[in-house]
């Protein structure tokens, strides 16, 4: 739930990635032209962006899952069958890098997912412009094409939010996080107007944890757990292009405990809205 490393994954699969993007594109444009529409109007009729319906086409966003059943509205039941089998080609688990595909899986099916990030904001909660920043900084060098992909394989995961209305999302996240400025003051900006917007929803907490805060259990880094529909809790935990998936009880319960004392040691969640007002103020 951090960085989600994409584009770590071997170069056949981001090849079968974008081939498999690019070719869904294609069929979705040709059916809207045989509908004669134009991208601005099926747009609208579809209720997405013309922005977000251009990169599709393009092959350079993954088409959110429920594209298929609202083209059908204005494209026919035809188009509905067709995207429905293009978009089984995708998979946005093969830009990702092979140590994090297990557990973005998990992510998937999770009741409850709770996340402490000391490094960089949650991969869930990146905006777009904070996402590319992280990319263009990022060593080695990729290229504009696989950064495309990256990006929207994550702006593709972040949709978990929106889609999974009934999983419990926590945040715990460093004020140093946010005071690096990472990007720049308005990359800032973007980030933290989207922290107030994204923690409005009513199955999101997000709470900052103060950078003066002596009483901290959080010493040992960054950590992720997901409660599964068989009520098990799993654990994960990041390195430098290395991960960790925990699953032994004994394990998992010292970080619920951890995760449970940070939580107590943050900002609850109308002072932390109170903290990024300020911080936002200042920038």
């Amino acid at each position: 739930m951090t960085a989600d490393h994409s584009g770590a994954g071997g170069t056949n699969s981001e090849a079968e990635l974008s081939d498999s993007l690019k070719t869904f594109g294609v069929v979705l444009k040709a059916l809207r032209e045989e509908a004669c529409l134009t991208q601005e109007e099926f747009a609208l009729r579809v209720r997405y962006s013309h922005a977000y319906i251009a990169k599709i086409e393009q092959g350079k966003r993954f088409p959110p899952t429920d594209l298929p059943t609202r083209a059908a509205e204005a494209l026919g039941p035809v188009a509905l069958k067709v995207l429905t089998a293009a978009a089984k080609s995708l998979t946005r688990r093969a830009v990702l890098a092979s140590w994090f595909r297990q557990w973005a899986g998990i992510e998937e099916d999770a009741l409850s997912l709770y996340a402490y990030e000391c490094r960089a904001v949650p991969g869930l909660l990146q905006p777009e412009a904070y996402i590319r920043a992280i990319f263009d900084r990022r060593l080695p060098p990729t290229s504009e094409e696989q950064i495309e992909h990256e990006v929207a394989s994550r702006l593709d995961r972040q949709q978990l939010i929106v889609t999974r209305p009934n999983t419990a999302f926590s945040f715990v996240i460093e004020q140093g996080v946010l005071a690096r400025r990472m990007g720049g003051r308005e990359v800032t900006r973007n980030v933290i107007d989207h922290l107030l917007e994204v923690g409005t929803r009513r199955n999101v907490e997000i709470q900052i944890m103060p950078t003066v805060q002596e009483d901290h259990c959080g010493i040992d880094g960054q950590m992720c757990l997901a409660e599964t529909p068989a009520h098990q809790w799993l654990g994960y935990t990041e390195g430098q292009r290395s991960s960790s998936l925990i699953s032994a009880p004994k394990d998992v319960s010292v970080l619920l405990q951890r995760y449970g004392k940070l939580r107590s040691q943050a900002l609850d969640c109308r002072a932390t809205v109170k903290l990024l007002e300020q911080m936002l103020g200042a920038l």
